[in-house]
């Protein structure tokens, strides 16, 4: 099978189309002919070396794609309701950029109806993530406010529409006022231009000085101790990575007095149990919304996979100039 591997540690040419046997399918897990392969920041930092690959994880970059069941567990498949020739698309460990991939049974979700492979392959890394660190460990609930760093990353736009479709107030934050307007037009009550205005005190002219209940984070270094000033009472901020590095510094004093929660997670190394009950958690609540059109997917660009160079190499060049707004996603 034609797949894009990572040569060395380092620039996007470093992403090479290479052939590489076929995987086979074991216990509980089925192989899917790929159409389309999402791109996400963590293929960047693997590329890069920051990355480890999970043991047992294949060593190809990809952590989401989308096409045709071809074979798998007949018991798992059966169970889980999928049968071969059934289109779906999969949350993996890695080996996503390739023409055929193994999943978890556990791990997948029929195309929602009406949806293209490429726009299913947009959805899991995503769906899954703010899933599980909104809902489950922010336990945003509706009537409440959600803060949103980088509204227009393919994690700010799922967050944004799963927020406003869930009853919640959304504010995001952008790095231009073109990024702010399409935050504004995929549901965002508010977007903050975090280059020329101060976030903390905008949150606080927004919310009348109350705070934001979540935050989701994507930066983490100094942004920590300003989004612990803009949280409210029992308020709850979550990071799932560290952009802007690892050491954060804030007021342990506040956390205190006002009860509130800090917390974050990596879903990759997570096991496929836990990754399976978020799957079962977005089958039963949020495919409705994607089947009525209340939660649409935001494709910015789309590259063949192969070639020399490689539109894997264009599509992380393109990812780290971070002029996107919405996914990124290979074809094959």
């Amino acid at each position: 099978m034609k797949a894009i591997e990572i040569a060395s540690y380092g620039a996007p040419d470093m992403l090479r189309e290479v052939e590489r046997p076929a995987p086979v399918a074991g216990a509980g897990e089925l192989l899917i002919r790929v159409a389309a392969s999402g791109v996400n920041r963590p293929d960047v930092l693997q590329r890069k070396g920051h990355y480890p690959v999970p043991p047992g994880a294949s060593d190809l970059p990809g952590l989401e794609v989308a096409g045709e069941i071809v074979s798998g567990d007949e018991a798992a498949l059966r169970e889980a309701g999928f049968k071969v020739g059934d289109r779906v698309c999969a949350l993996v460990a890695g080996g996503g950029y390739a023409e055929l991939c193994v999943a978890p049974v556990a791990q997948c979700l029929p195309v929602p109806k009406g949806w293209s492979d490429v726009e299913a392959a947009s959805l899991p890394e995503t769906f899954f993530t703010v899933w599980s660190n909104v809902f489950d460990r922010g336990r945003l609930q509706k009537g409440e406010t959600l803060l949103i760093q980088g509204g227009t990353s393919g994690i700010g736009v799922t967050a944004i529409q799963l927020g406003k479709a869930l009853g919640a107030t959304v504010i995001a934050t952008a790095g231009s006022d073109e990024k702010c307007d399409a935050c504004r037009k995929l549901g965002a009550d508010h977007a903050i231009n975090y280059k020329t205005s101060d976030f903390v005190s905008e949150v606080k002219r927004i919310t009348g000085g109350k705070g934001v209940d979540v935050i989701l984070d994507m930066v983490a270094g100094d942004y920590a101790a300003r989004e612990v000033d803009c949280l409210a009472d029992d308020g709850r901020l979550v990071i799932i990575a560290v952009q802007g590095g690892v050491k954060s510094a804030f007021d342990a004093g506040q956390v205190l007095r006002r009860r509130l929660t800090i917390t974050g997670s990596t879903l990759r190394p997570r096991p496929v149990a836990f990754k399976g009950a978020i799957a079962k958690s977005l089958r039963e609540k949020v495919w409705p919304l994607l089947e009525s059109g209340a939660v649409r997917p935001v494709i910015f660009s789309t590259f063949a996979a192969g070639g020399t160079p490689s539109g894997a190499s264009q599509a992380h060049s393109l990812m780290e100039s971070n002029q996107h707004i919405g996914k990124i996603v290979l074809t094959w």
